[in-house]
């Protein structure tokens, strides 16, 4: 008995040896082959197929060389962001085919490494006692050269496509040609006002002019013009009032040729309405909007441009002359409005769209859309008109929706002609010789459309100083970020556009937000109520009053008193009622933040602890059956 037992002891000694044994192995194995299955799903750590296009192409070894510090000096949390960083430049090399070249260096202080870096200019940071640290990668091909002087783990749902851009960009550096062509003074004004009192007759281009002209070379594009020139990679089209149907159709022989288009249409312009010394308000708030309609109507897309939206959730609080004044119709949105899959709006958590339109309707076949930005469900359309000159009175006539408006959507795909009869009708500049006009789009191409022009303007979008003779530009929000983003994507090579952000882990208590949906809704209701119940009470209190004798005037009659008490039962019940609401919705809300607590914390051993049972029972039943 006693040498049965030592055998049992003996193979199980073995057994947890062969068992370590086999584990070590597949450990060794697994990391030499550096094999990974993605299994999330919204597939977090596999390439796009944009990078890969893009890495596919490359005829030139290209090298990356990063630069990431390896000794206790670089925070834990870095070092982790390091070795995923590390992870996703082995993805590259094997997409590569042999063109990509990956070499790692750990800059230590004084060191040779060190000093490579600051050439390449990736910029150490400063730690405690004055230490650096360096996470950062330099591109090289040939000539070229491009770095990310710092990889901020907050930017790492961008990572793959700042990487893919900067690769793109040293295999083409030539800077791209971008198209503005706008119905506002964007690039400047003459103003023979300002140059009669000294201060110069042409005013400063918008700073989102300024901005890209940093990083690409920036062309003037007629409102008239009749032809789009060739080497145009990107066009802007900025709030082209009263366009002409010649003009539409430059614009669409552009897209059917490749280019790609961003178009910032407004229903009702702040900009425009302000640049009309000669038009009152009045004038300007009727006068119509920017728009499209023919190129729209082709692409499947409707927009009203006598609409704006209105937003509950979003709603700006300005100042009407002296006096502070909800506006539903000025939009201040955040990060739950944008599309954070998506590299054009990724990164964006604030944006400021007054009186912006909205699109809706279905893409014409052989087109997808991606909806860029978008409302809250508390949003409706509205006359712009009253939008512009009564936020209290769009507030009090509200009526939700109950869904999310397009404000901004993009367009992928084969175009067709929205003007299948060639040149509109009409005197034409155009040489009579030329070629007709193309049908339908060889290549997929790319159309943004967003439904506000006033945002790319500097009181909306920039807080712009001089300091000791210097342009300073301070951003207010996402707007100058939002039409770089887009230029930058869109002028790029193609497969750029391809490239999906990292994915968010995130996952959002939507459930929650329902609610409080919900609450806010009843509320709107309730305080509806209550003021149409005060200004019925009112109206019958003056009823009364003017029945009275003048000698009466101020003393309050039966009547009087029976409708003011009536007024505050009603007003009391109708505060409970509010009172019970908020705590109903508290009491739910902490309910289901409870139940997910608990779910979390004790789902999974639970869960555990039942399989190992199941399992034991298993065995004991099929033990015994022997």
């Amino acid at each position: 008995m006693k040498k049965q037992s030592n055998s049992n002891w003996l193979f199980s000694i073995v057994g947890i040896f062969v068992m370590l044994v086999i584990l070590v192995a597949v450990y060794v194995i697994s990391s030499a082959a550096a094999v990974r299955v993605d299994l999330t799903e919204e597939n977090l750590y596999t390439l796009s197929q944009g990078t890969k296009d893009i890495l596919k192409k490359l005829d030139t070894p290209v090298e990356l060389r990063f630069y990431s510090t390896q000794g206790k000096e670089m925070p834990v949390e870095l070092k982790t962001y390091a070795q995923r960083v590390e992870d996703l430049l082995n993805e590259y090399r094997k997409a590569a085919n042999g063109q990509l070249i990956v070499k790692k260096f750990d800059p230590q202080p004084d060191s040779d490494a060190e000093e490579a870096a600051s050439f390449d200019g990736v910029e150490g940071q400063q730690i405690n006692f004055g230490e650096k640290i360096y996470l950062g990668i330099a591109i090289n091909m040939l000539d070229s050269k491009l770095a990310l002087p710092f990889l901020d783990p907050r930017r790492e749902r961008l990572l793959e496509y700042d990487l893919t851009r900067a690769i793109a960009n040293v295999s083409n550096p030539k800077k791209p040609i971008i198209g503005v062509m706008s119905g506002l003074p964007v690039f400047g004004e003459f103003n023979p006002m300002a140059m009669r009192m000294g201060q110069g007759g042409q005013s400063s281009p918008w700073v989102f002019i300024s901005e890209l002209k940093r990083d690409f070379e920036v062309r003037e594009v007629q409102m008239t013009s009749e032809k789009i020139d060739d080497d145009i990679q990107a066009l802007v089209v900025v709030h082209p009032k009263n366009i002409s149907e010649k003009t539409q159709y430059a614009i669409d022989q552009f897209v059917l040729r490749g280019g790609k288009l961003i178009t910032f249409l407004d229903p009702y312009s702040v900009v425009d309405s302000n640049s009309s010394p000669g038009q009152n308000p009045m004038q300007a708030a009727a006068s119509g909007g920017s728009n499209m309609e023919k190129l729209l109507k082709s692409w499947g897309l409707q927009y009203d441009p006598g609409k704006v939206v209105a937003d509950m959730v979003f709603r700006t609080r300005i100042n009407r002359g002296q006096r502070p004044e909800e506006a539903p119709a000025v939009l201040s949105l955040t990060g739950e409005a944008v599309n954070t899959n998506d590299v054009a709006t990724s990164q964006i958590d604030t944006l400021l769209l007054p009186f912006s339109g909205a699109f809706s309707g279905t893409p014409a076949e052989g087109l997808t859309q991606t909806v860029l930005i978008h409302s809250s469900s508390q949003s409706q359309l509205v006359d712009r008109f009253m939008a512009q000159f009564s936020g209290e009175q769009t507030m009090k006539d509200f009526s939700s929706s109950g869904k999310e408006l397009a404000l901004a959507v993009r367009l992928n795909g084969k175009f067709k002609t929205a003007f299948p009869e060639g040149v509109p009708a009409g005197e034409s500049t155009q040489d009579t010789n030329a070629p007709a006009g193309l049908k339908e789009g060889s290549k997929e191409g790319v159309v943004v459309l967003i439904a506000d022009s006033d945002l790319l303007f500097d009181q909306f979008a920039a807080q712009v100083q001089e300091v000791f003779g210097q342009r300073l530009v301070i951003p207010r929000n996402g707007n100058l970020n939002l039409i770089q983003n887009l230029v930058e994507q869109l002028s790029g090579d193609p497969s750029l556009i391809t490239i999906r952000s990292r994915a968010t882990q995130n996952r959002p208590f939507t459930r929650v937000r329902e609610m409080q949906a919900s609450a806010e809704e009843k509320f709107r209701k309730t305080i509806a109520d209550l003021e149409k119940n005060l200004a019925d009470t009112q109206a019958r209190l003056n009823q009364l009053q003017q029945n009275k004798d003048s000698g009466q005037r101020f003393i309050l009659s039966p009547e009087q008193q029976q409708e003011l008490e009536k007024f505050r039962k009603t007003q009391m019940e109708v505060r409970r009622e509010l009172k019970n609401v908020r705590k109903n919705l508290r009491r739910e809300v902490e309910s289901l933040e409870n139940n997910l607590k608990w779910i979390n914390i004790a789902g999974m051993p639970l869960l555990v602890t039942f399989s190992g049972v199941a399992l034991a029972l298993v065995k004991r039943k099929r033990t015994a059956a022997k």
